[in-house]
């Protein structure tokens, strides 16, 4: 029986159809490919969700309960499909409340399309209702942003949004859409974007420079890559495998690059930085040639500057030349897309067996673990600790769970304990550190993987500045799973008090509501676990429900993530306890 074709609400128009401003806006996102959206209506964007009405069928739209919430969503969507997320709000409010969203994808290199309605252009400057300078607040945390004051431009900077957003180093872009340019006419014709004049996001690579890099691989003797999340944004995570496999390189991942690198393959050697694994941290500061590919040298990463790797050779693979010798000097710097880079070092670099070095790093971790890892995951006494229920989470999921995290303790915790499989499994907010990014995150990864379980970890303090999310959770029906790990403070702060502020706990301590209620509000279950031996069998009940599920776990007051670089410190000097 043939099966009949798909009726649509409304057909696409032809070419040369006159259609309204709105209404191309909605053609142009599904010209690029763009079959979902993150919004929040109000009357300055009205004409384009009333266009949209006619394409629902077409593109879908996640209503968000607010429009940090909608940024927040988009990145994580983009992050997981490797695609470009969209976002659509109103002008004022609407537009100003995607600041710490944009400022979020702009540091960890996400890209998204943020559109936001205006006034009509004529009421531009005269401090008309819900007027704001949307272009000068968003110029600093946006790669490009413009202003749309006429029909018929909206097919070229939309296209023009996408080529940016999504090339070279990725980022955000905002197009605020003023009223009249929304009700205007045009004839409908749209053509992708494929150059710009004066922008180059794809830097040629020098084969110099990859020779050079590729002698010093080879004459290694104690070589070590660092993976940024680069290698995930250039889907060159099989060169970085091919590469470290015939060179016998030990691999450690930055926050942002973990799932670029599978945590249980034996080249794996855990995460660099401040609250990172020992064995990394410390055999930097020993390798003798230290290779980063996608990373910015970020300060958690390198700690004191004039101690991190001073006895080692480093080549830097970065597409984004500002990222060059601007923290750490180079000896060999490579800027172009890493899967690139990767590629062609592989036509030069040889196999090589470093194994007195790669074992090394496997001394220094079973020292980590005893001291460490297993008493924090085997915790004795009424308290249960973040690693173990992470741990234990991470083993039922055969670690191929996608995570996302809020961010502070639980997220360093989470980082260190999960064992990952599966490239773009991790979602985290990095440079910024925002707090309140694990929920709506946890929204645009499920709508993003509809077919994998995605379990969003959180601390008390950041789901609390977005718990409004639990209305967008309930009414798309997502099943994502919740996992709080309450302490009743701000985990990190109080951290630091603790260790460098003689424990004077200022302001740290939460009152908190009764978080599963919360939830049962919107129509969604959980429970609360406060003892080890219910902990299990929480867990399970959990994973094997069918719809969204919050399961808080009251765990240890005054627990410290550990080991620890105390900042300003060199990498190599940890602390324990």
């Amino acid at each position: 029986m043939e099966k009949k074709a798909k009726k649509f609400v409304k057909e696409i128009p032809a070419p040369g159809t006159e259609v309204t401003g709105s209404e191309a806006l909605i053609l142009a996102l599904m010209a690029e490919g763009t079959d979902t959206m993150f919004g929040y209506p109000g009357g300055a964007i009205m004409p384009v969700y009333d266009a949209l009405f006619d394409y629902r069928d077409r593109l879908h739209h996640v209503l968000v309960r607010h429009e940090q919430g909608a940024a927040h969503a988009a990145e994580s969507y983009a992050k997981i499909l490797g695609k470009t997320g969209v976002v659509m709000v109103t002008s004022g409010p609407g537009a100003t409340n995607l600041i710490t969203g944009l400022a979020n994808a702009m540091i960890d290199s996400v890209p998204i399309v943020a559109f936001s309605g205006q006034v009509p252009s004529g009421l531009l400057g005269t401090d008309a209702f819900q007027e704001t300078d949307v272009m000068g607040i968003t110029m600093p945390v946006t790669k490009w942003n413009y202003q749309i004051t006429k029909a018929e431009e909206i097919p070229e900077i939309v296209a023009q949004a996408f080529y940016i957003a999504s090339t070279g180093r990725p980022g955000p872009v905002m197009i605020d859409i003023t009223k009249d340019a929304q009700f205007g006419k045009l004839k409908w014709h749209y053509e992708k974007c494929t150059k710009i004049r004066s922008y180059f996001p794809y830097p040629k690579v020098d084969k110099e420079k990859v020779e050079e890099a590729a002698h010093l691989i080879n004459k290694s003797k104690k070589p070590l890559l660092i993976a940024g999340q680069g290698v995930l944004i250039s889907n060159a995570t099989d060169e970085l495998m091919e590469l470290v496999t015939r060179a016998d390189i030990p691999v450690t991942t930055t926050l942002l690059g973990i799932s670029s690198f599978p945590g249980d393959h034996p080249l794996y050697v855990g995460m660099p930085g401040m609250h990172g694994n020992m064995a990394p941290n410390i055999k930097t500061n020993e390798c003798d040639l230290l290779i980063a590919v996608g990373m910015r040298f970020d300060d958690r990463i390198t700690g004191k500057l004039d101690e991190y790797a001073p006895q080692a050779k480093i080549i830097h693979i970065e597409i984004d030349q500002a990222e060059i010798d601007k923290n750490v000097k180079t000896d060999v710097a490579i800027v172009a897309d890493a899967k690139e880079a990767l590629g062609e070092l592989l036509t030069m670099v040889k196999e090589n067996d470093h194994k007195e070095w790669v074992e090394s790093f496997a001394r220094e971790f079973e020292h980590e673990y005893d001291h460490v890892i297993k008493p924090a995951r085997e915790a004795k006494g009424d308290d249960i600790k973040m690693d173990e229920v992470v741990h234990m989470i991470s083993e039922k999921t055969k670690g191929e769970a996608v995570v996302v995290t809020d961010v502070g303790q639980h997220q360093m915790v989470v980082a260190r304990n999960y064992r990952f499989r599966k490239a773009r499994s991790f979602v985290t907010s990095g440079g910024l550190g925002t707090m309140g990014f694990g929920l709506p995150a946890g929204v645009g990864a499920k709508v993003a993987s509809p077919d994998r379980t995605v379990i969003a970890f959180t601390g008390d303090g950041g789901f609390q500045m977005t718990i409004q999310e639990l209305g967008t959770i309930a009414q798309h029906k997502l099943p994502l799973k919740m996992v709080l790990l309450n302490n009743s403070f701000l985990g990190m702060v109080r951290q630091w008090q603790d260790m460098f502020f003689d424990k004077r706990y200022s302001f740290t301590e939460m009152a908190n509501p009764a978080f599963t209620t919360v939830a049962e509000g919107y129509g969604i279950p959980g429970q609360r676990v406060e003892k080890r031996e219910d902990l299990e069998k929480a867990v399970d009940e959990m994973l094997a429900s069918e719809g969204a599920y919050l399961l808080e776990v009251k765990v240890m007051k005054e627990q410290n993530v550990y080991p620890m670089v105390p900042s300003g410190a060199s990498v190599s000097n940890m602390v324990t306890k």
